[in-house]
């Protein structure tokens, strides 16, 4: 495991549950030092993910609640089959689905990546993890989770799981990434409605989406599923 997920103190709950600390009221709260902050975080998070080349982003609940217990070993069980066949499960690194992802990964002997939250004096992490980084900015984080994977897969979960799978589908949508990655939801129970709802709300009723944009993403029931989607997609040359 990587030194950063050996500090003592690390965390693993959700993000809200996660301790509020002030910034320092001194020249790091400038905007000046915060632009520099953010460009340390996008140098080291690429060079950090950029040792994976072949990688799996794994989205889901981070909180003890029904969709992290009915989904927990499922997502267990994609993450064990993706390292079996070479993927790097990245996830955000912290409790629930994440953990779930990682776990497998781990015991089938592959990358385990958490792309974390960091604190002042811990971070939030899984014990699953064998290699973890920090960031303080959670959109620079958000993007690491996303740049180079290969595939997103989406189990059951609430705003945060919402908040990334709407934005990846916007940039599929407006090509702004490349329109052949798969992104998989899983969870027929808890992703029909939505789908539904996009069909005969969002496109049939006020027109706000095409026909085709529905078509972006999959849903599948099981790891088996989700993996023969993975094993069937092009390779994601980003690095």
């Amino acid at each position: 495991m990587d030194s950063e997920t050996q500090k003592p103190g690390n965390l693993n709950v959700p993000a809200k549950d996660l301790p509020v600390t002030p910034e320092m009221q001194d020249f790091r709260s400038s905007m000046q030092w915060r632009i520099f902050r953010i460009m340390a975080e996008f140098v080291e998070g690429f060079e950090f993910i950029a040792d994976y080349k072949r990688s799996v982003s794994i989205f889901g609940s981070t909180r003890d609640s029904k969709a992290t217990h009915k989904w927990y070993e499922e997502a267990r069980k994609l993450g064990t089959l993706l390292a079996k066949e070479g993927f790097a499960v990245v996830t955000g690194g912290g409790p629930g689905i994440m953990e779930a992802g990682n776990r497998g990964a781990s015991e089938g002997g592959g990358a385990s990546v958490g792309i974390n939250i960091q604190l002042p004096m811990e971070q939030r992490v899984n014990p699953y993890v064998n290699r973890a980084k920090g960031f303080h900015y959670f959109f620079t984080r958000k993007l690491m989770l996303t740049f180079s994977a290969q595939a997103y897969v989406y189990f059951p979960g609430g705003f945060g799981t919402l908040d990334e799978f709407t934005e990846i589908i916007t940039l599929i949508q407006t090509k702004k990434i490349a329109t052949h990655i798969p992104v998989i939801l899983v969870g027929r129970e808890f992703w029909g409605p939505f789908d539904e709802w996009m069909r005969t709300v969002v496109y049939e009723k006020d027109h706000a989406i095409d026909e085709q944009d529905r078509n972006i993403y999959t849903i599948v029931d099981t790891a088996e599923e989700a993996m023969e989607i993975v094993r069937n997609s092009p390779p994601r040359t980003a690095f």
